[in-house]
């Protein structure tokens, strides 16, 4: 896999890309933690997608696998997750036990951003039947070669422990680790430019 076969996405690859990253995060500990029954999910995931990295869209920095075998939604600096979108959709698609939960996991996320500028990636991911295949190290390398040349540091949370590995070979480092009340435990990451 190399990353020539990564490609910008527009907003005609917007539909494909959200439904890669929908199915991607089918076994995520924190989406199904927040969309437990499979209707639930297929549901309401392609919309908490949007709303959480859509944005990526309209600053060109969606990207893609060819074939849209996987995504990356990553969001420049001073660019965050649209709020507007994103509270009235969990407001009425999370569980109320768990919304307390949520919110309080966003403010303890929010909490290990940097304070000076840095690309935050939401999301990631790269349908099952190809994960292992070098998809996931293909997006992370394209967007963080714009980041090296611009001498930008990059933010993540991840979300499920398994791709932690996948993370730090890219430079990532682990801050700590999130837990809130129900919630499955997130671990923020960062990466210096090099």
């Amino acid at each position: 896999m190399t990353i020539s076969m990564i490609m910008h996405a527009t907003a005609s690859d917007e539909m494909a890309v959200v439904d890669v990253v929908t199915l991607a995060f089918g076994t995520d500990p924190v989406a199904r933690w927040l969309y437990p029954s499979p209707h639930q999910y297929l549901t309401n995931m392609p919309p908490f997608v949007r709303a959480y990295g859509g944005r990526a869209f309209v600053h060109g920095s969606a990207y893609y696998v060819q074939g849209y075998t996987g995504a990356a939604l990553w969001l420049p600096p001073d660019v965050h997750p649209d709020e507007d979108e994103l509270l009235p959709l969990i407001r009425h698609t999370v569980s109320k036990q768990e919304q307390g939960d949520l919110f309080a996991l966003f403010e303890q996320m929010e909490s290990y951003h940097p304070k000076e500028p840095h690309w935050y990636l939401p999301l990631i991911g790269v349908d099952p039947i190809h994960q292992g295949q070098g998809y996931g190290s293909a997006l992370m390398q394209h967007a963080l070669l714009t980041c090296d040349r611009d001498q930008t540091q990059t933010y993540l949370e991840s979300s499920n422990p398994r791709n932690i590995s996948l993370y730090k070979r890219h430079g990532f480092e682990l801050l700590g680790t999130i837990q809130v009340g129900t919630s499955p435990l997130v671990f923020p990451m960062l990466r210096k430019p090099r």
